[in-house]
C-alpha cells in the first residue's frame, strides 16, 4: 500500500472476482472501512457480494466504470482488464493482479498507459512461506478425506 497516496480507509476499492480469494480480500478491505465493490461474471455472485454490503459490477461491463477506484484488485486468471478497462482508471489508480497465471492485467497496455499495476504472483509462499505452506497441507489432508484415500 506504499503506492497509493491515500489510505484504504475510505479509500473506493473494486476487487474482481468473487470466488475464495476475492471474498475474503473483499472482506477485509471492508473491515479497513474501504468503499469496497465487486466485480464477478456469475449474478449469484453478484448477488452475494450485494447482500454483503458491497457495490457491484459485472466483468464483462467494466469499460467506463472503472474512473471513480483508487485501487483494483484482480483475483481471476483470465484477462479481464485489457487496454480499454485500463484506459478508463483514474489517474494514481493502483492495479495489483493477485490472479495467478496467466493473470488477468494486461501489463504491456498498463505500461503504455502509464497506469501503476503490480503481479504479486504467488504472493502467500513469498511473504509467508510456512503458513502457506500450512495450509495448502491441510487442503491436501482434506481432500484426500473427501476422495476417501
Amino acid at each position: 500500500m506504499e503506492e497509493l497516496p491515500i489510505t484504504l480507509h475510505g479509500a473506493r476499492v473494486l476487487v474482481i472476482g468473487y470466488g475464495r480469494l476475492g471474498r475474503v480480500l473483499a472482506d477485509r478491505l471492508a473491515g479497513l472501512k474501504a468503499r469496497v465493490s465487486v466485480a464477478a461474471r456469475r449474478y449469484a455472485d453478484l448477488a452475494w457480494a450485494e447482500n454483503c454490503g458491497y457495490g457491484v459490477e459485472h466483468t464483462g461491463q467494466l469499460e467506463g466504470w472503472l474512473c471513480g477506484y483508487d485501487l483494483v484488485v484482480n483475483t481471476v486468471p483470465v484477462r479481464v482488464l485489457r487496454e480499454a478497462e485500463l484506459a478508463d482508471l483514474k489517474p494514481g489508480c493502483l492495479v495489483i493482479d493477485l490472479a495467478s497465471k496467466p493473470g488477468g492485467v494486461d501489463f504491456d497496455a498498463a505500461a503504455r498507459l502509464g497506469v501503476k499495476a503490480f503481479w504479486a504472483l504467488s504472493l502467500p509462499g513469498k511473504v509467508a512461506p510456512v503458513t502457506a505452506g500450512k495450509s495448502i497441507k491441510t487442503t491436501i489432508y482434506n481432500i484426500l478425506t473427501e476422495l476417501g484415500v
